[in-house]
């Protein structure tokens, strides 16, 4: 990506948490030729440089059809807002857009039948922490007959990343002052992204 070196994020255990966080991703590869996206939850695992990142497509999906060694990106893109330039104090300026995002690049590897249920049954549990209310849905719930017949309506994959970066544009690059009024600007539009980004922006420029 794109990513100068004021937005880059340095701490690679932030990055995997950013990954963590922001789970659901793009994923683009080439097949037959044709450039393709699909969009998968994700689950991060430890290894190799820069971890592994495993998820599923449908079967019928054309980027199914990717075999070992396919070279992947996949994007995790977190809460973006639009800035208004009347946000700030300095005059003459422009609109933005401040965002946070990480992207990965590995070769893919086809998972076996094991491999895939474990992914599985990991993606649910890490999913079900955050639902409140009663006991956790698990994959237990489900039939044998059921669960062996979704199973094979799906692929399962996994790439070993060769890269991963980070990237937190915050306004890093305006002055202190105009950072303030970006921030005030979002919280007052009480949007659910917009707030995100002022809460990063207060982490980068310690305002509370």
């Amino acid at each position: 990506m794109y990513n100068p070196a004021l937005f880059k994020v340095a701490d690679s255990a932030r990055v995997e948490e950013l990954v963590r966080r922001y789970s659901f991703a793009t994923i683009a590869g080439v097949v037959d030729g044709l450039v393709r996206l699909a969009y998968a939850p994700t689950l991060f695992l430890p290894g190799g440089q820069f971890g592994r990142v495993q998820f599923h497509l449908a079967r019928a999906n054309p980027m199914a059809e990717m075999q070992d060694g396919a070279r992947l990106t996949l994007s995790f893109l977190g809460p973006h807002a639009y800035i208004s330039p009347r946000w700030y104090k300095s005059s003459d300026q422009v609109p933005t857009w401040n965002y946070i995002a990480v992207e990965g690049v590995g070769r893919v590897r086809r998972l076996n039948s094991d491999e895939l249920k474990a992914q599985l049954a990991l993606l649910v549990a890490q999913n079900e922490k955050h639902v409140s209310g009663s006991e956790p849905w698990a994959l237990s719930r489900l039939s044998a007959d059921r669960f062996e017949a979704l199973r094979k309506a799906i692929c399962g994959f996994e790439v070993e990343l060769a890269s991963l970066e980070g990237k937190m544009k915050l306004s890093q690059n305006r002055a202190a002052e105009d950072a303030a009024g970006a921030i005030l600007g979002l919280e007052a539009q009480g949007e659910s992204a917009g707030l995100a980004i002022a809460e990063a922006m207060k982490e980068i420029y310690g305002a509370t």
